[in-house]
């Protein structure tokens, strides 16, 4: 990586705003309790992930996806843009250049760049987990990998692998509350993200789980995905008493924010699927004060295992 790369930061670090604050209202709110420079880091990071994803769903900020869309296209020029990020060369391309300008501040393993894309090219092939394993793999790639990203951005060492760990552990809660809440719409773009193993336990035939016939099994597998979510999240939350203070209540707000979701999703039962599950503006600005609060007491003392959760390779590109 090339120090000094020749990257206009305020036009970028707006450019990333304006990213995350159309992308994700829930990220956006909590980056913003981020002291500055970590802050626009994170929008940066957040802006290559959301511009790849979109490139390989053929989507705007995760709208409705293109037909005819070739998803394999997409990933090439991924791969080409972020490599050229990756030696410091200008892209031409905004959220390319975000990635190119954290880098020249950041050290983030190529593994980790990797690890992320790796995920944007399970989807590309239309992949679905076998088993709660390939799940729990799918995770990381799409969503841990990019917490532990995001560790490294927030000051976390490269070598701390153990709170690295705490942050992929972050990244998958979210991840399983995502396919918890988006099973339907998932299912109407022809994709399934529910084990196999999951489906044939539960004696539905592929391709058949959101047929009203099987909605009250389909809630069975939703709960397991929010009992899973919960079990990485608070051993994120432990993690997250490593961060700085500004840091760990932005986590730990976002932690609260996300874990509503698929909370809402279990509360609900059958009707899960019947509207989105979303976290109000109100529940939002109530896990801000709790997070706050949370920072300003003293760290929790009972130490939560890892025991049992699934862990990412070290030092190691994706599979």
């Amino acid at each position: 990586m090339e120090a000094g790369a020749p990257y206009d930061a305020d036009a970028l670090h707006g450019f990333a705003y304006d990213s995350i604050a159309q992308g994700s209202k829930s990220f956006a709110l909590a980056s913003q309790l981020f002291e500055r420079t970590t802050r626009e880091r994170v929008w940066l990071l957040y802006a290559w992930c959301r511009a790849a994803d979109d490139l390989t769903d053929g989507q705007d900020h995760g709208g409705a996806m293109q037909s005819g869309h070739d998803a394999k296209a997409a990933l090439a020029r991924i791969r080409a843009l972020t490599d050229a990020a990756w030696r410091g060369e200008p892209t031409g391309e905004r959220a390319f250049d975000a990635l190119g300008l954290l880098l020249t501040e950041v050290e983030i393993p190529r593994a980790v760049i990797d690890d992320i894309i790796a995920g944007f090219e399970l989807d590309a092939d239309d992949w679905r987990p076998r088993s709660e394993a390939d799940l729990l793999r799918y995770c990381y790639h799409v969503a841990g990998a990019v917490g532990v990203a995001m560790a490294l951005v927030m000051g976390v060492a490269p070598d701390d692998e153990r709170t690295l760990d705490r942050a992929s552990d972050l990244g998958i809660a979210f991840q399983l509350s995502n396919i918890a809440r988006d099973v339907a719409e998932d299912a109407a773009a022809d994709r399934c993200y529910l084990p196999v193993d999951w489906l044939v336990e539960l004696d539905i035939p592929p391709g058949q789980h959101m047929h009203p016939a099987f909605r009250s099994r389909l809630s069975v597998m939703a709960r397991w995905l929010a009992e899973m979510a919960e079990e990485y999240e608070a051993s994120a939350r432990w993690g997250a008493r490593k961060l700085p203070p500004r840091s760990r209540w932005a986590v730990l707000a976002a932690t609260g924010i996300y874990g509503d979701i698929a909370r809402e999703v279990r509360r609900r039962g059958d009707h899960a699927w019947d509207h989105r599950a979303r976290t109000s503006a109100w529940q939002k600005l109530g896990w801000v004060a709790r997070a706050g609060w949370s920072v300003l007491r003293r760290p929790p003392q009972r130490r939560i295992s890892r025991e049992g959760l699934w862990t990412r390779a070290r030092e190691a590109a994706a599979e």
